[in-house]
């Protein structure tokens, strides 16, 4: 859990546990959606058990979506921003457009615990917003390969250029799995089950690793980096 540091301006957080922090929520929300996607998990705890697993999933993809953002708000030198608009930040706004992406998926997947709804009602509720949270997906995984250079740029040894492509690989199976989700009017049947299933297990499976790979991607500032240099000197004055 992170140490918030208290000051008189307002709540700090180091930036290190804050990476820690949001990665480790992205972790579990990526981990959610791809057990749910599997078919042995499913039928083992039932209909209803897999819903929950997956809003259980979008919870903390909402949560970590959330903390990526005031990562964006808040340089390491200062309190905690919980809100300020940087509309020419590519990071800022890849980070509000996921936070936006992930409350649609909260309505999603929570539209999708009820049982015995209509056709329309489904596709309202239910794949509507998945469609949108996939959409918004797409467009802050543009966003954040726009903030570390451009979509031609080749970057192989950089963990962020690997991170924000497999995002966007993400994004883009989400997306599939959004369509291949469309509930036919006539038969109340899913466009493609399979594929609906499928791209929802490899785009968890992006956002997993992509996830994974924010722990030894984060880089101190040069601040952090002499604070920890002066705190060190300290001690071993001591």
């Amino acid at each position: 859990m992170p140490v918030l540091l208290p000051t008189m301006s307002g709540m700090r957080i180091r930036p290190a546990r804050l990476n820690a922090a949001t990665a480790s929520l992205f972790v579990l929300g990526s981990a959610c959606f791809v057990v749910g996607s599997v078919p042995a998990y499913a039928d083992a705890v039932g209909e209803t058990a897999d819903g929950v697993t997956y809003f259980a999933g979008s919870i903390f993809f909402t949560a970590a979506s959330f903390l990526q953002l005031v990562q964006a708000q808040t340089p390491s030198a200062e309190p905690l921003v919980f809100w300020r608009r940087l509309p020419h930040d590519r990071g800022w706004l890849a980070a509000i457009t996921q936070f936006a992406g992930t409350l649609a998926f909260n309505v999603s997947t929570l539209a999708a615990l009820a049982h015995n709804a209509s056709v329309r009602e489904q596709d309202r509720h239910v794949w509507r917003p998945d469609a949108v949270g996939s959409t918004l997906f797409l467009v802050a995984s543009v966003f954040a390969i726009l903030a570390i250079g451009s979509f031609w740029s080749w970057r192989p040894r950089s963990l962020p250029w690997h991170i924000a492509w497999l995002n966007m690989l993400g994004s883009i199976f989400f997306m599939v799995s959004a369509l291949a989700s469309f509930v036919l009017p006539g038969t109340g049947e899913l466009l493609d089950d399979r594929i609906a299933v499928a791209g929802t297990l490899l785009g968890a499976l992006c956002f997993l690793i992509a996830s994974a790979l924010m722990f030894p991607a984060f880089e101190p500032t040069p601040d952090a980096v002499r604070r920890k240099a002066n705190d060190h000197g300290i001690s071993r004055q001591r």
